[in-house]
C-alpha cells in the first residue's frame, strides 16, 4: 500500500472500526510510513486531507489525534481574483500600488512568526475599471521560488497557481475602511468592507504569505458544505 488515497481509506477504516477511538492519538508519520511501505510525505498528505475534513486534529510537536467530536467543515478554496471577476462577466485588471522590502509590524509578526524583512505589496484589483478588491500582502522570499513581475501577474494568481502550501489560517470580518483602503477604493473612511485575512504555511509550518483582502461594498462570499 503506497498511494496516499489508499492510506487515507485505511486510516478512516481504523477510525470507524474504533481501532483508533475518538480522541485517541494515532501513530506518528514515520511509524505509519514503515507500516505502509511508503514515503513519509505520502502519509503526511493522507493525514492532512483527513485533518482538512475535520476527522483528525494535528498539532505541531503534539502529534495527531482522532477528533473527539467530528465536525463537518466547509470547503474553502483560495480563489484567483481574476477568475472571480471574469465569472461575473467583467474585465479584470490590477495595479501594484506599493512594492518594497520592509520590516513587518507587530501584528504581522505575531500572526506569521516572521520578524525578518519581507516583501510588502499593495495591489488594487479592478472589475471593468472599478475597485473590486484591495490586497495588502506580505511575502516571505526565503521559502518562495524566484518572484515574477507582479505588474504582469498578480501575487494572488501567482501564489495560487505556482506555490504549494500545506496549512493555513483564515479569518473573516466586517471592518470600517482605513486610510489606505479608503484611498485605494474610492470610499469614505469607515465604510463597512468585507475583509479576509489569511496566512498560508509550508510543510514545515513556516509562513509563506500573509494577506488582507478588503472587498468592495456588495461582495458576497460563497462556499460549499
Amino acid at each position: 500500500m503506497s498511494g496516499w488515497e489508499d492510506i487515507r481509506a485505511e486510516v478512516l477504516r481504523r477510525i470507524r472500526m474504533r481501532v483508533w477511538p475518538l480522541g485517541a492519538a494515532i501513530p506518528g508519520e514515520e511509524e505509519l510510513a514503515v507500516e505502509f511501505g511508503c514515503a513519509r510525505a505520502t502519509v503526511n498528505r493522507a493525514l492532512r486531507d483527513l485533518a482538512s475534513k475535520g476527522v483528525l486534529e494535528r498539532r505541531r510537536k503534539a502529534g495527531t489525534r482522532v477528533v473527539a467530536i467530528p465536525v463537518r467543515k466547509a470547503t474553502l478554496d483560495i480563489p484567483v481574483i481574476r477568475q472571480q471577476v471574469e465569472a461575473l462577466g467583467r474585465r479584470h485588471s490590477h495595479r501594484v500600488l506599493v512594492q518594497d522590502m520592509r520590516q513587518p509590524p507587530g501584528a504581522i509578526r505575531d500572526q506569521t512568526g516572521l520578524s525578518e524583512r519581507l516583501l510588502y505589496l499593495e495591489t488594487l484589483h479592478l472589475a471593468d475599471g472599478r475597485p473590486f478588491v484591495f490586497e495588502m500582502r506580505w511575502l516571505n522570499p526565503a521559502v518562495l521560488p524566484p518572484l515574477p513581475d507582479f505588474a504582469e501577474i498578480s501575487a494572488n494568481e501567482w501564489l495560487v497557481t505556482s506555490v504549494t502550501y500545506a496549512t493555513g489560517e483564515i479569518a473573516f470580518a466586517a471592518e470600517g475602511a482605513g486610510t489606505a483602503e479608503a484611498a485605494a477604493m474610492g470610499v469614505a473612511m469607515g465604510v463597512a468592507l468585507f475583509v479576509t485575512e489569511r496566512v498560508t504555511r509550508d510543510a514545515e509550518g513556516v509562513a509563506i504569505t500573509h494577506v488582507r483582502l478588503a472587498h468592495a461594498p456588495g461582495y458576497r462570499l460563497r462556499t460549499v458544505m
